[in-house]
């Protein structure tokens, strides 16, 4: 059973990450410090460190709230009807997760930072992953570690796409998101007819 946080602690903590979250709007990650981030929160180091290890964890644990109010789906995208622009626009769960997470003003500029795309996209596949790789398997019958391969590539092109266009979605975006699933679903289908003659 998770014990529950009283109120001062749980004010201290989300302090200590809305400080980092502006300290990430004016520096990159590899340039901040615990002192930045405690003069920033107005809070000393000792408090900064009852509450966290390292400005790793603090990263961590506001990775975890991104993902908390994160929507999942168990939609699949199963055909062209699906793929349609308005049909993207009206299901935001069938957005990548790097751009239903990108949506909120507050994390863009997290997500833009170079020293974290790796990082953070290797967080994005490890909540993506229970709900995605099901439905790649499906879609193409391919055993778990072939999926698997499929599922980094969407992500690691999905995330280079999103972060180009700085997690604005505007139209040419939902275009080139639309082309990305079109592929996607082609390939998707090409796999399957394979697996099904094997």
């Amino acid at each position: 059973m998770e014990r529950k946080i009283d109120r001062r602690t749980l004010y201290t903590i989300n302090v200590i990450k809305d400080a980092f979250l502006e300290l990430i709007n004016e520096t990159s990650y590899s340039d901040m410090t615990v002192t930045s981030l405690c003069k920033r929160a107005e809070l000393t180091r000792s408090t900064f460190y009852l509450h966290y290890n390292n400005l790793t964890d603090v990263l961590d644990d506001i990775l975890k709230d991104i993902f908390a109010f994160d929507r999942e789906s168990d939609t699949v995208i199963s055909d062209e009807d699906a793929l349609s622009i308005d049909m993207l626009k009206s299901n935001e769960s069938l957005l990548p997760a790097c751009q239903r997470v990108g949506d909120s003003a507050k994390y863009q500029q997290l997500l833009l930072d170079p020293t974290l795309s790796e990082y953070i996209v290797g967080k994005i596949i490890k909540n993506e992953r229970p709900r995605v790789l099901p439905s790649i398997m499906r879609q193409t019958g391919l055993s778990t570690a072939d999926a698997d391969v499929l599922f980094n590539y969407v992500i690691h092109g999905s995330f280079a796409i999103n972060k180009r266009h700085k997690f604005v979605k505007d139209n040419e975006w939902y275009r080139e998101l639309q082309l990305l699933n079109q592929f996607s679903l082609a390939g998707y289908k090409a796999i399957k007819k394979s697996t099904d003659r094997s």
